[in-house]
């Protein structure tokens, strides 16, 4: 215990644990729990990280009021995985790393606590303490992994059988088992203490998760490298929710992050699991409006673009340079820098568009956009475009982006992170098709290019890549190659990719089966004419991923279509080659 009077924070050297309290609009709560850290300061060696999500600088005053508080602004709204992970980049030298809530109160002894149990057994990667509400009442913080049956009995019988047997209910309804030491799936994010070997393990929170279910699936990680979540009911917080804040869209949110963890973790019983959710809603829905809008939602995912995301507008200092080249893009090129305008117009991003032997009007649209330069060049070539955009920037990294592909702003932050590290050369986001008013055929062709490795590690297939200051001139000026993306991937070795956990890009997909023939037979002559060929490696793959009826027979569809493809392919200028049907003009 020290004995100086109220604790102090230490902003350099080893602490014992890391604080990382992500807010939004948390002014009036913020105070209070920095007070209290104060008090468990006296007894641990602690560093408080402020990462602020809010849309003004009211919470950081409160935060810069304590000098040895680091207060960190996200330059957006990132969500509570990406302000984690802002957080993570200024913990330091640390044993351990918390992560809280803004509307907690923690309770004399939790720290150290949490901190004895974490250090009693080195296979213990989380801790986490007993939650109670104002009264001082047990809240039910404790859940199990999502499974089929489990949220079918959520959906059906609810409130009716609170008693009900674990295999039917995920979250922890049993008031006994909050008075015992043990080790859980997974607990509330609101407290949650990592070890330093937990951190170094998962690294990064997956961004995909804006809000709800990315503390399910840090610890559904945390629990895949080996390590043990420990509930700790010695350890109390209390959580008076006075920071937290609901409605309609972050209600079908939470459900919708739900179906996006199952499709992330166990892919083949997502179908199921997202039936089950909709059953829920749909019982609820003749006597309940907002359940009818929720199962709206949940039974097309068409709209689920459309929930809240992260967004990010920067700093107003160049972060990245984006390249767009453009060739008669004038149906989606609005599309496409509307994602981009609120940091481009801060001048947060460099944002050059190269209209190349373009005959329409892409470059006047382009040319609304404040912060965009706009360059015209007489020949249709990809490669000179992009060679003529990648000169016209200084920012690094760079990010070639194709016309036709959504970036979320709030990804540029977290793959400059990426690139930052020692050894990035290149990377991309993580993508995902669009496979919305697709045929079937396409469908079962897309679902299992989905499922092989390469699609996860490569860089080619999202219609953006990344490059480092040295990755640029490594491989700048491009030849006049067919396909950019996998000249530049051939260039880039795999232990100098990046690709981090961020939102991902949605990739549109051909919608019937005759232009993804023909898109297929475009893409093929891109490996081809620089003499790749991956069709063993392709067939090695695919015959991994029939691990099922279903499963086999969209293997059967891929390799029916690449086989077709590879017939029809045959050798080809360098010059301007995309599939129409996904440009489908914006209102």
């Amino acid at each position: 215990m020290r004995e100086d009077g109220e604790g102090r924070f230490v902003l350099t050297g080893r602490a014992e644990v890391a604080a990382i309290v992500v807010t939004y609009g948390s002014a009036a709560d913020l105070g209070r729990l920095i007070q209290g850290l104060r008090t468990e300061a006296q007894d641990v060696v602690l560093r408080v990280i402020v990462a602020d999500n809010s849309p003004d600088d009211a919470t950081l005053g409160v935060a810069r009021a304590h000098p040895d508080v680091i207060a960190v602004p996200t330059h957006g709204n990132l969500g509570y995985a990406g302000g984690v992970n802002v957080g993570l980049q200024y913990v330091g030298d640390a044993e351990s790393v918390l992560i809280l809530n803004p509307d907690l109160r923690v309770h004399a002894g939790a720290l150290r606590t949490l901190l004895g149990r974490l250090r009693a057994d080195p296979d213990r990667g989380v801790v986490v303490p007993r939650i109670v509400d104002e009264t001082g009442a047990t809240s039910f913080s404790l859940f199990r992994e999502p499974a089929v049956l489990r949220a079918l009995g959520d959906a059906v019988l609810g409130p009716l059988w609170p008693g009900r047997p674990a295999a039917l209910s995920e979250c922890v309804r049993d008031r006994r088992a909050y008075t015992r030491e043990q080790d859980v799936d997974w607990a509330t994010g609101a407290a949650v203490l990592f070890s330093e070997r937990a951190v170094a393990a998962v690294g990064e929170w997956d961004e995909r998760f804006f809000l709800y279910s990315e503390e399910t699936d840090i610890l559904r990680r945390v629990r895949d490298a080996g390590l043990a979540v420990r509930y700790v009911p010695d350890a109390v917080v209390a959580h008076s929710q006075g920071g937290s804040g609901s409605s309609p869209a972050l209600e079908a949110l939470l459900e919708v992050n739900r179906v996006r963890y199952v499709r992330k973790h166990a892919p083949r019983r997502a179908a199921l699991y997202r039936a089950a959710v909709v059953v829920g809603a749909a019982m609820r829905a003749p006597r309940s409006e907002r359940h009818r809008r929720l199962l709206d939602v949940l039974r097309d995912d068409r709209g689920w673009h459309d929930l809240p995301a992260a967004t990010w507008r920067g700093s107003g200092s160049a972060h990245a340079a984006i390249v767009i080249p453009a060739y008669n893009e004038a149906a989606v090129i609005e599309r496409t820098l509307a994602r981009l305008a609120e940091p481009a117009a801060a001048g947060s991003i460099e944002v050059v568009v190269v209209c190349n032997g373009c005959t329409d009007d892409t470059a006047a649209r382009a040319s609304t956009f404040p912060g965009v330069r706009v360059v015209e060049l007489a020949e249709g070539s990809k490669p000179n475009a992009i060679n003529a955009g990648i000169a016209r920037t200084a920012a690094r990294p760079v990010l070639v982006l194709d016309a036709d592909i959504e970036l979320s702003s709030a990804a540029i932050p977290g793959l400059v992170r990426a690139l930052r590290a020692p050894g990035a050369v290149g990377g991309r986001p993580p993508f995902e098709y669009d496979l919305a008013r697709t045929d079937p055929w396409v469908r079962s062709y897309y679902r299992a290019r989905s499922r092989m490795p390469a699609m996860s590690s490569a860089l080619w297939g999202a219609g953006v890549y990344a490059l480092t200051r040295e990755g640029a001139a490594r491989v700048t000026p491009l030849p006049p190659v067919t396909a950019d993306d996998v000249y530049v991937d051939r260039r880039v070795r795999p232990a100098e990719k990046r690709i981090p956990p961020l939102a991902p890009v949605r990739v549109r997909v051909p919608r019937t089966a005759r232009a993804l023939l023909d898109t297929l037979v475009r893409v093929r002559r891109g490996p081809a004419q620089q003499g790749v060929d991956t069709g063993d490696s392709t067939a090695r793959q695919l015959l991994r991923t029939a691990t099922s009826a279903p499963h086999a027979w969209d293997a059967a569809v891929y390799a029916a279509f690449a086989l077709l493809a590879r017939r029809r392919a045959t050798s080809a200028q360098a010059r301007w080659e995309r599939d129409g049907s996904t440009r489908i003009a914006t209102a």
